[in-house]
C-alpha cells in the first residue's frame, strides 16, 4: 500500500488506525505486514464495506475530517470498484533498520553475511565492488553509480535492494549510503586482507 506522509505520521503516533482503498481485490491480507519509513505496519483486518456505511468516526480514524472528504480522496486514488476498510497499526521498527545499525559483527555474523554474499556472487562478483562504490560515493544517484560497476540502472537498483535486505546499505532521498553494519563488514575485509567466504 502507498501511504501519504501524514498517514504514516498518524500511524506512528497511533492516531490513524484505519485506511480505506478501492481495489478490484484486497491488496493486503489480515496478518500481513509492510515495511515503511516509520517501521513495520501490521494489517489486522481487511473488510469490504459499502461506502454508505463509512462514518465520520471511521474517517477521523483514517486521518480525515469526515466521511465525505475521505471518500473523495479514496475515489481519486481508486484501483478498482470495491471499497475496503483496513485496520492497521504500527508494529515496531523495520528489522532492516535495526540490522543496519548493528555494527558489532561477531565472527559468526561476519561469516554468515559473507556466505550470503558469496551466493549472490555465484553468477559473477558484484557485491564487494558495489558496497565499496556506495561507501565511496554516498548520496549519488543510481544513474551515475550503475555504469561504474558495469550495470544498467534497473539491475543496479535491484542488486542494491538485496544488499539493503542484509542491512549493509540504506536508501537516501538521493542515492544510497553504506550502513554501520556494511562499514563494519568492509573494515573486516580490509583488516583480513581478503574475503573469507
Amino acid at each position: 500500500m502507498i501511504f501519504t506522509a501524514a498517514s504514516l505520521d498518524g500511524i506512528a503516533a497511533g492516531t490513524v488506525t484505519l485506511a480505506f482503498r478501492r481495489w478490484d481485490r484486497p491488496r493486503v491480507r489480515p496478518g500481513g505486514q509492510q515495511r515503511t519509513r516509520i517501521g513495520v505496519i501490521a494489517f489486522d483486518a481487511v473488510d469490504e464495506i459499502d461506502a454508505a456505511a463509512v462514518t465520520d468516526d471511521d474517517a477521523r480514524a483514517a486521518g480525515f475530517a469526515d466521511a465525505v472528504t475521505l471518500l473523495t480522496f479514496v475515489d481519486r486514488k481508486a484501483h478498482g470498484p470495491r471499497l475496503y476498510r483496513i485496520t492497521l497499526r504500527a508494529a515496531g521498527p523495520d528489522p532492516r533498520a535495526v540490522l543496519r545499525a548493528d555494527a558489532d559483527l561477531s565472527d559468526d555474523d561476519a561469516a554468515g553475511v559473507r556466505r550470503r554474499l558469496a551466493r549472490m556472487d555465484a553468477n559473477g562478483p558484484w557485491t564487494e565492488a558495489t558496497l565499496r562504490l556506495i561507501a565511496a560515493r554516498p548520496a549519488v544517484v543510481s544513474t551515475e553509480l550503475a555504469p561504474e560497476v558495469g550495470m544498467d540502472r534497473p539491475t543496479f537498483k535491484q542488486k542494491v535492494r538485496r544488499l539493503k535486505e542484509l542491512g549493509l546499505t540504506e536508501s537516501l532521498d538521493v542515492g544510497y549510503r553504506i550502513s554501520p553494519r556494511g562499514r563494519a563488514l568492509l573494515d573486516r575485509w580490509d583488516t583480513d586482507g581478503r574475503r573469507e567466504m
